[in-house]
């Protein structure tokens, strides 16, 4: 995402995340009871449509937001150009297999580890679109912009825990908030699981240089909520064996994968 010669604005971008956050997370909290008025009776009022609206458009796309804010300011960049960025994906066969590499074994997880919710299996297709605005658009910041340029300044393996710890806060206003499908949930099961993701899309990105690859990773983690029981599977703790066993995996493919992306990009500089 960042593609000026002068050096990444981290600090600046991260105080911007910061601001969207206390600003989205304010009004939602001040909102809150017309959500929980909702979740009890089923009552849509104005009040729950304006805390829906700042959660879409400024708490979950807020690192998006951010990004956006800080190329607008060092690069004049336009949103078209933005988008193009985003979108930009140079080997399109390569992150659809990178991609698969990550999915499926979370899909399988869930399928043999999971408590499904009864929905029909089509609804996490059609959840998958809705996960991108709900989720997958914060890779735009996290992956897009924080990862590769920590990767600057720190060595691969401490820039992605950085970028975790950073992440993982930035969900914490979900923990203390009533209504949200993370409230009473382990904080420490999920922060595994956040530990764990940072290095797959580290690594997908490493892989793959695509954006649009890790907001479609994380869309598709998110969707599986869809038809099945997200937080009891993602936030358990300590979890069973195979839910453990899968986070192993997962960190050393990661791992190997980023290790492998590195050396073929070094032997063709």
């Amino acid at each position: 995402m960042w593609k000026s010669k002068e050096k990444a604005p981290i600090k600046e971008f991260l105080l911007w995340v910061i601001l969207i956050s206390i600003f989205s997370e304010g009004i939602c909290m001040l909102l809150e009871r017309f959500s929980l008025q909702y979740a009890e009776e089923g009552v849509i009022t104005f009040g729950y449509i304006a805390y829906a609206l700042v959660g879409i458009l400024f708490s979950t796309p807020g690192p998006m937001i951010a990004m956006y804010i800080v190329l607008k300011r060092k690069e004049k960049c336009s949103i078209k150009e933005f988008m193009k960025r985003i979108v930009a994906t140079d080997n399109v066969a390569k992150s659809m297999v990178v991609l698969s590499m990550f999915c499926i074994p979370a899909l399988l997880l869930a399928v043999f580890c999971g408590t499904a919710t009864g929905a029909p299996w089509y609804l996490m297709v059609l959840a998958l679109p809705l996960m991108i605005i709900g989720g997958g658009v914060e890779e735009v910041g996290w992956r897009g912009f924080l990862q590769p340029e920590m990767e600057r300044r720190l060595s691969y393996p401490f820039a992605t825990i950085v970028v975790a710890i950073i992440w993982d806060l930035w969900h914490l206003p979900l923990w203390i908030m009533p209504s949200s499908n993370h409230y009473g949930d382990s904080f420490i099961g999920f922060s595994i699981n956040i530990f764990v993701w940072s290095f797959a899309l580290a690594a997908i990105y490493k892989a793959t240089k695509s954006v649009l690859t890790c907001v479609l990773y994380h869309a598709f983690i998110n969707s599986i909520g869809a038809i099945y029981d997200w937080n009891s599977l993602f936030d358990a703790f300590p979890g069973t064996v195979w839910i453990n066993l899968y986070r192993i995996i997962i960190l050393l493919v990661s791992i190997l994968l980023w290790r492998w992306s590195d050396r073929k990009e070094k032997a063709k500089e």
